[in-house]
């Protein structure tokens, strides 16, 4: 079922809404791979931070509240990958599966576009099926497996790697 929805830049006023659905992830998901939860401060300069890059931070907006983030940032902060970026996106427990996921992506990727990113990196942890398929329809594609780089909830993780080369960069 999809429901109206507003993508739009992330304002300062957006970031409880962002610490909690950030919070929620690495609680209960192997979507992040910390096990420390954050505060309002982490993330306020967390998006200072990105803004100060040019980096884009978007929000999904339903009914007046935020039900989804992605951005994206620095993949290796040498010279030479400047025109390389890996992104995130999150959506709120509650709001998964309506189609915010594939448009922060479609956003996200348009503001690279326009941005002159080259390529932008994906890493999923592998058995998150979902994120890889959405990322594929999107046109990323899987270029390896890191197999057992992490642990969460007392247990070895596999790391997809995807990309996206984007068009016209």
């Amino acid at each position: 079922m999809t429901v109206p929805f507003l993508i739009r830049d992330a304002h300062e006023a957006d970031l409880p809404a962002i610490v909690d659905i950030y919070n929620h992830a690495v609680e209960h998901t192997t979507a992040i791979w910390n096990e420390v939860l954050i505060d309002l401060d982490n993330r306020r300069v967390w998006l200072e931070q990105r803004r100060a890059r040019g980096f884009p931070v978007l929000v999904a907006e339903v009914d007046g509240k935020v039900a989804g983030y992605a951005s994206y940032g620095d993949w290796r902060i040498f010279d030479g990958y400047r025109h390389t970026v890996e992104h995130s996106v999150y959506v709120d427990k509650d709001h998964q599966g309506r189609g915010i996921g594939k448009a922060l992506m479609q956003a996200l990727i348009a503001r690279a576009t326009t941005a002159k990113v080259h390529v932008m990196i994906a890493a999923i942890e592998a058995g998150n099926t979902a994120s890889i398929a959405l990322h594929e329809r999107l046109g990323f594609r899987l270029v390896g497996i890191h197999r057992q780089v992490g642990t969460k909830f007392g247990r070895w993780l596999d790391l997809a790697a995807m990309e996206l080369l984007i068009e016209g960069t």
